[in-house]
Order: structure tokens, then sequence, then C-alpha cells
């Protein structure tokens, strides 16, 4: 198990920083000049070449590209992950502030997707051919085809017209005020958790279907074990492998910020804040943005391929 952790981190660097490099690259060959961004175009056109570039130096642009790179490494290395461009606040504060809504609407979402989609996949596969089969199938393929930002603008009209819910303005945490942070994201987890259900019922469905004839299986049977038994101590537990690695891809995205769905219910997550850093040209916010999510999509990948040695002992990890 050690020597796995080890194989998997040293696999994990070269590819994180990988990204790293992309990411920089990405933001410098982009059009447009982040300075005249900052000041308008109009106000940078007015200024004098030594100005802009005095304000180029100030945003440490005036250097090659591998010293601004070498430059924002060591500054990671150090914990500091930079302020923005444009209103001077750190991106540290900023993950502070907005990351555990993220964090929470993610997992809300996903606790969700299992509540929905793993007892219709249940159902679907073990009533194969059935009219629950049918209208399993067609939830699943309607909830697949829908946008989420579309579900989420309907969760939002009906919650207004027909319930008189109005999602607040100012943001509480869960810590804080939990009424009100649960007004502020169960609209937004229920949006994203149903599209993401879709998909638990689609492998759940697919897993179980694949094993409900498999060799053990039938020897569970011919020892007279109950069906209920058979399915859930025998086939449940092998069929959740695939839907643990499904939700693991699904909750790294869901970590990263549903953008759509966030700017849907005004909600002030990170989705919302790379987006507006993207078309702001804030670089240093983007960059570490994405070195965050990076790190995350990669420890979330490892947590997942750790459980299945939890969920199922006969893995072995070497």
């Amino acid at each position: 198990m050690n020597f796995y952790l080890l194989r998997r981190l040293l696999v994990s660097v070269p590819t994180i920083i990988g990204i790293t490099i992309l990411i920089f690259l990405v933001m410098r060959v982009l059009p447009g000049d982040p300075v005249s961004v900052v000041f308008g175009q109009e106000s940078f056109t007015a200024m004098s070449a030594a100005d802009q570039a005095r304000f180029r130096a100030d945003l440490g642009l005036d250097q090659p590209l591998h010293v601004q790179y070498l430059e924002w490494m060591a500054a990671v290395a150090r914990g500091d992950l930079g302020r923005s461009f444009w209103r001077n606040d750190t991106v540290a504060d900023l993950l502070i502030r907005r990351g555990p809504i993220t964090i929470q609407i993610a997992v809300m979402a996903i606790t969700f997707s299992w509540l929905i989609g793993i007892p219709i996949g249940l159902l679907s596969a073990t009533r194969r051919g059935s009219w629950q089969d049918h209208v399993a199938r067609v939830f699943s393929t309607l909830f697949l085809a829908i946008p989420s930002f579309w579900l989420g603008v309907a969760v939002v009209l009906v919650g207004v017209i027909y319930f008189s819910w109005r999602p607040p303005i100012e943001v509480d945490y869960l810590w804080t005020n939990p009424a009100r942070n649960l007004q502020m994201t169960i609209g937004p987890a229920l949006a994203l958790g149903a599209g993401a259900g879709a998909y638990v019922a689609r492998i759940t469905r697919s897993s179980i279907l694949e094993l409900l004839h498999a060799d053990f299986v039938r020897t569970a049977r011919s020892k007279g074990l109950v069906e209920k038994r058979v399915i859930w101590r025998h086939v449940f537990i092998n069929a959740v492998l695939p839907v643990v690695t499904l939700s693991g891809l699904i909750l790294a995205g869901l970590l990263g910020g549903s953008v759509a769905v966030e700017t849907a219910f005004g909600v002030p997550g990170l989705g919302t804040a790379l987006v507006r850093a993207l078309a702001d040209r804030d670089y240093m916010v983007v960059q570490n943005l994405v070195l965050v999510y990076a790190v995350i999509f990669t420890t979330v990948n490892l947590c997942v391929d750790l459980a299945y040695g939890w969920l199922d002992p006969r893995i072995r990890y070497e």
C-alpha cells in the first residue's frame, strides 16, 4: 500500500506540473493586454509608454516567460497564491470565502445522485423488461439529455412561482446560519444531483445486469440463499465499484464549480470566480484556481482508487 501511494504521488507531480505549464502558456497567448483590461482600453491608450511599462512591471509581466513561471512556482511553494489584479484580494481569501459553498454543494449533489440513482438503477436491473424498468430508463435518458443549467433555471422558476421561494441574497455558511445556508445550496445541489443521478442509475443498472448471471451469483442461488440476500450481499457490493469510480469523477468536476448552475442560482462559488477571472484576464487568479482544481482532481482520483480496497478486500495494491 505504501509503495502504491508513493508511486501514485510520483506520477501526480509531473501531471500537475504539466497542467501548470499549459494554463500558464494559454493565459499568455490569449489576445489582449491585462493592463488594458485593468485600466480600460481608453485609459490604457492615453498612458505614456513609460507608464504602461511601469504598470506591467508592477504586475510582473515585464519578465521573460520562464522567469514569470518560476517565480509563480516559487510563490506557490511558499504558500503564496498571489492576489487579484482587479480587486487586490488574495486567492487564498477567495478560496476561504467561496470554497466552503462549492464543497458543500458538490457533496450534497453527490449524495442526492446516490439517493436517486442507485435505487432507480437497482430497480431497473432487477425488474428488467418490466414497466418499472422502462420508467427508470426514461428517467435516466431524460435527465441525461437535460442540461444542468436549464434544470437549475427550472428549479428556480418552480420555486418562485409555486412555492414563493426566494434564494437568500447574502451568503451564509452552514456553521453560521444552517437554515439560510440550506435555502441557498439545496437548489443547486438538487439540479446537479438529478443530472448526476441519471449517470449513476445507468452505470448501476449496467453493472448489476452484468453480474446477475455471473458464476458466483449462480453458486449463491444454488445454495438456497434468498434472492434479496443474493442481490445485496453478492451482486450489489461488486456492482458498486464502477459507481464509486463515476462518482469520484463527478465529485472532482463539481468541486471545480458548476458555473451555469451557480449563475442560475446566484451562488458565489469557485466556478463563477474562475469565469470572472478569465473574462478579466486576471492571470494570478486563473492560474492558481486551475492549480487547485488539478490538485483536487488528482486527490479525489487517488481516494477513489484506495476506496476499491476497502469495498473489495480481494483487491491488492502492489
